[in-house]
């Protein structure tokens, strides 16, 4: 071991963070959620920051795809000792005491193998469409119930975009945005119902990469009116993409283009002589 690994969780810390927001985190809309800023010493994650591979420094899972184009870590071995150290922390004991304070949720389970979570990575131009994520865990056998986020991103400006948005169950609203700033942690619960994403291409300069550690949390069983069929990731449009993905009939594209090359007054004159028609 090359680091050194002074950094311990505070449970005394987390244990009054949790019941001060317990009540926020159950209440919120449109789904249970809490943002958290400066949510850890800021030394711990510049640490992070330091040891976080360059999109073409190890081998990153690439999602390029209508769903997502971003990168995932695939192994805990990709990831610097600090940053090792850190996640297992996550796993531990102490930090499932402070979610289940939080959340309310009881018996929740880490996931040792950080399926899906680990390191995320977006370039310019990268996104995460609108979706609810997968619901069973295949290895584990176990529900899927809480998200935890934690960017890394200094100096982040609103035109950079990568904004995390939470829609309303119908996926007619978007309920709030949330810009992916330097120490902000994000948990929320997950189901059937929980839409989250961000689904809009990256607007940052080139070179720059929004980034993110993700972990996820299960327990046994689900509270009955979440209860559904194994599935995996479920992307959703937005209301605006739905429009303009709506088809076009070869009729209605044929009045558009008679409209276009015939004058108005040779146009009144047909519409005269239809409605006269016998």
């Amino acid at each position: 071991m090359k680091t050194q690994l002074k950094f311990c969780l505070d449970a005394d810390y987390l244990d009054n963070l949790a019941v001060q927001c317990h009540e926020q985190y159950v209440e919120a809309n449109p789904f249970p959620h809490i943002v958290i800023d400066n949510f850890l010493p800021e030394y711990v994650l510049e640490q992070i920051l330091d040891e976080f591979p360059q999109p073409r420094s190890i081998d990153w899972q690439r999602f390029d795809g209508t769903g997502s184009k971003k990168l995932a870590s695939t192994s805990e071995l990709q990831m610097g000792e600090f940053t090792r150290f850190f996640l297992y922390q996550l796993n531990s004991s102490i930090f499932i005491n402070f979610l289940e304070k939080l959340t309310g949720i009881e018996g929740i389970i880490p996931d040792p193998h950080f399926q899906g979570g680990g390191l995320h990575q977006i370039e310019r131009g990268g996104f995460l469409k609108m979706h609810v994520d997968f619901n069973r865990d295949r290895i584990m056998k176990v529900d899927r119930r809480l998200n935890l986020l934690i960017y890394l991103n200094k100096d982040w400006q609103e035109e950079y975009g990568g904004h995390f948005e939470m829609w309303n169950k119908d996926m007619t609203i978007c309920v709030k945005k949330i810009l992916p700033i330097f120490n902000r942690c994000v948990v929320f619960s997950t189901s059937d119902f929980s839409y989250h994403g961000h689904p809009d291409p990256l607007n940052c300069p080139e070179g720059l990469t929004r980034k993110s550690l993700a972990l996820y949390y299960y327990s046994n069983g689900r509270p009955p009116e979440e209860i559904s069929d194994s599935h995996t990731t479920l992307f959703k449009e937005r209301p605006m993409e739905e429009t303009i993905k709506k088809p076009v009939s070869s009729a209605s594209t044929a009045k558009t283009i008679v409209r276009k090359i015939l004058p108005p007054i040779v146009l009144d004159i047909g519409n005269i002589f239809l409605k006269n028609k016998p």
